[in-house]
């Protein structure tokens, strides 16, 4: 039987045109956590159970190692996994956008696993570590990502680990509940993005988004109706991850059911691959559609942070109201405040500024509710369940602590002497101001004004006089007031004085930040 000759560009060099080698320098933010955590998974088969403890920090170190490999990226101008016949077309890019993004969430997965460590006899070392590095290396890939394909592949592995983790506990009812409405809603999420996907590469014949959007912007007549429904259907996957409403009801139990770390992870680290994934599928590929997607988006944040607000604002210092219920709450908010750029970006002749300026409220957000979270750790050490009331004179016994914690919810509200919230924010609302439509804008200014309450009513708990007798047993928890101090684990002083740290920087040096507001990152 005789082969037929090639033809075409491959027939004049097979060898080049097939074989290609992959850039293992670009790739190695994403790499490295995915190797580490087949390792871990290997030596806990290994490993007596007195030395599990190990299995922590070799995932600490290849977290770090993770954003150490970031230092050559810098530049911004690698690539790899190109199309063989087409080299502009690649799978994967490290440029200025991806860097910074794969900075946050690889510095989140950092502090995530400090947080954990001095917890770990709770749940299975092997299988804990192993799904947290697994999902860092996924939401690490995700804005490398340049194909659909690789996109929602990037996205659940991203996911599917966290539905474990947010389960790990065992024997806890909360916390199987919240992994199975986890899960349920965000298969159901994952399908409809699929469909989307489906229906935009039956439109164009490609999943490439540079080449997506120049389908888009040429498509026939008779798919036209077709590849709109599937724009704003594939960007379902992304909005859950992000918890942008009505997407966000799987939040507030899932936080307060799973371990405080893995609610910590997915606050920071799942709005980080969501919102990054969105940009991407927006500003990019779906740039023809910008009259399609600026809308919903404008709308998704106007709801998003509406519900946000509002639901945390009853959240009240009263027995039935956890404060990490009220970090879901108050993460579902600032997520509204993430999408406002994003929708602005559809009106805006330079949508690079709009991406920028989103990017820089990530990182503000990032360190200040990881710090936040950090708190929440601490407290839970002598207060189980956690409640607004269990930090009641908080300043009393542990000032620096309570002072931290002041310096957080200051931030998120925007409110000096947290002055990178309060630039981060004034930097969001520029970008819809004279640029996107105008209500939004009100809207936003209406909802900051309604987090002010929330976040300040907490912080004078903080610093009020402790209540004499504060309530305790197993329907309010022990009052943290009251309760003798502990020694604080160093992992978790670490992490509290991280993010302090870097929150101090950040409002003494703003434009640290600030500056990806107005460069060009994509």
């Amino acid at each position: 039987m005789s082969i037929p000759a090639a033809t075409g560009p491959l027939a004049a060099d097979p060898v080049t045109s097939l074989v290609q080698s992959v850039d293992w320098i670009a790739i190695a933010p994403a790499a490295i956590p995915a190797a580490v955590a087949l390792v871990v998974l290997v030596a806990d088969l290994f490993l007596p159970k007195e030395r599990k403890a190990l299995l922590g920090w070799a995932a600490v170190a290849g977290l770090a190692l993770a954003a150490l490999a970031l230092g050559p990226l810098r530049a911004g101008h690698r690539k790899t996994f190109c199309l063989t016949v087409d080299a502009g077309e690649c799978s994967y890019v490290a440029d200025h956008f991806t860097v910074v993004v794969q900075l946050l969430i690889i510095g989140g997965a950092l502090l995530t696993a400090l947080l954990s460590l001095h917890d770990m006899e709770k749940y299975p070392a092997g299988e804990y570590w192993f799904l947290l590095l697994s999902s860092a290396a996924g939401a690490a890939l995700l804005p490398a990502s340049r194909d659909l394909a690789t996109l929602v592949v990037a996205l659940e592995v991203t996911t599917l680990p966290a539905f474990a983790l947010v389960g790990i506990k065992r024997g806890d009812r909360l916390s199987s509940e919240a992994a199975l409405k986890f899960f349920l809603s965000s298969v159901a999420a994952t399908a409809v993005t699929l469909l989307g996907v489906s229906f935009v590469y039956a439109a164009t014949g490609t999943l490439h988004l540079a080449s997506v959007a120049d389908g888009l912007g040429d498509v026939e007549p008779q798919l036209a109706t077709l590849a709109k429904v599937g724009a704003v259907l594939t960007l379902v996957g992304f909005a859950f991850k992000l918890a942008a409403a009505p997407f966000h009801f799987w939040v507030p139990d899932t936080y307060v059911g799973a371990p405080l770390p893995i609610a910590a992870y997915l606050s920071v680290v799942g709005k980080a691959a969501g919102f990054s994934g969105l940009i991407l599928v927006t500003v990019i590929a779906f740039e023809p559609y910008a009259d399609v997607w600026g809308p919903v988006v404008a709308v998704l944040a106007a709801l998003t942070m509406t519900v946000g607000n509002v639901a945390a604002l009853r959240q009240r210092a009263g027995y039935a109201h956890s404060a990490v219920r009220l970090l879901a709450w108050s993460s579902i908010g600032q997520a509204g405040y993430l999408l406002v750029p994003i929708a602005a970006a559809a009106y805006s002749d330079d949508p690079e500024h709009q991406i920028g300026t989103t990017v820089a409220y990530a990182l503000m957000y990032a360190a200040v509710n990881l710090g936040a979270f950090a708190v929440a750790a601490l407290v839970a050490r002598t207060a189980p369940a956690n409640r607004l009331t269990d930090y009641r004179g908080l300043y009393t016994t542990r000032p620096l602590t309570a002072l931290a914690l002041a310096f957080f919810l200051l931030c998120l509200a925007g409110l000096p002497p947290g002055v990178i919230g309060l630039f981060a924010k004034v930097a969001v609302f520029s970008s819809i101001v004279g640029t996107g439509p105008a209500w939004l804008a009100v809207v936003m200014a209406v909802n900051v004004v309604i987090a002010l309450v929330y976040y300040l009513r907490w912080t004078a708990i903080l610093f009020a006089k402790p209540e004499p007798g504060s309530v305790t047993g197993p329907a309010a928890g022990a009052a943290v007031a009251t309760a003798p101090a502990t020694r604080t684990p160093a992992p978790l002083v670490a992490a509290i004085a991280l993010t302090a740290a870097l929150g101090i920087v950040l409002s003494g040096v703003p434009q640290l930040v600030l500056r990806y507001a107005s460069g060009a990152l994509l």
